[in-house]
């Protein structure tokens, strides 16, 4: 099997929400569509360095919401909030002129965001440090932090080599196809002097989703041996 399924469109209304959440038709779609490319390609740009791990964006009629989820939110609000003001006005004049308002949700633990520990190792790998190196330190950051599981997936000229390869490294629990596990993906490029390195990142979070099964009480099973116990009497008066 050599089709792959992007695993936050896999558990689209499952566990995992939209990051565009509006309604269009016809070239009103598209137009849409190529904004919130451009909006997200913008904070991405401009936010490189703020921990910035997804962008939602919300429409109705004329205002567009915007909310950032990041791990360091005092960069993106700046002193006496100027940068929002700044990004406001851009994205408004994105949006041709539309109501914009910036929310900020601040991420408590990026070591478990697996978009951000993506990026972490991609900043790494551009320091010439090893990929080796930088992959390990992830994992036992992730697992010391509460992490069910990780599996990360490096590919390219890792190292500086004449032929791309790849190399991946996991540990714990990292169920891809139950739809149930609290999975995060997160992807990112590393443009090093050899070439870019794209690592994928998946990460267990290990919440209880609600849908876990009560276990069974001892007094259910003391029934059921109850109700044996009863039938084998039965069954022996019978033959005497």
């Amino acid at each position: 099997m050599g089709q792959k399924v992007n695993p936050i469109a896999f558990r689209l209304a499952v566990n995992k929400d939209w990051r565009s959440k509006w309604y269009g038709k016809g070239k009103e779609y598209t137009d849409k569509l190529h904004e919130d490319l451009t909006v997200r390609a913008y904070l991405k740009k401009k936010l490189v360095n703020a921990g910035l791990s997804r962008v939602v964006i919300e429409r109705a009629w004329n205002s567009v919401r915007v909310t950032l989820h990041t791990s360091r939110p005092g960069l993106i609000i700046g002193r006496q909030g100027k940068e929002i003001e700044v990004m406001t006005k851009e994205i408004s004049e994105i949006c041709k002129g539309a109501q914009v308002k910036i929310d900020i949700i601040e991420i408590r633990k990026p070591e478990l965001d697996a978009q951000l520990i993506a990026e972490q190792i991609a900043v790494q790998l551009e320091r010439r440090i090893s990929f080796r190196r930088a992959m390990k330190r992830s994992i036992q950051t992730a697992m010391e932090f509460g992490a069910e599981g990780i599996r990360l997936r490096c590919a390219g000229r890792l190292g500086g080599a004449d032929i791309a390869r790849a190399e991946g490294y996991r540990e714990g629990k990292v169920p891809l196809q139950t739809l149930r596990v609290p999975l995060d993906y997160g992807f990112a490029e590393a443009r090093t002097l050899y070439g870019i390195i794209g690592i994928k990142c998946w990460v267990n979070k290990k919440e209880d989703d609600g849908n876990s099964k009560p276990p069974q009480g001892r007094g259910d099973r003391g029934d059921r041996n109850d109700r044996g116990g009863r039938g084998g009497d039965r069954r022996q008066n019978s033959r005497n």
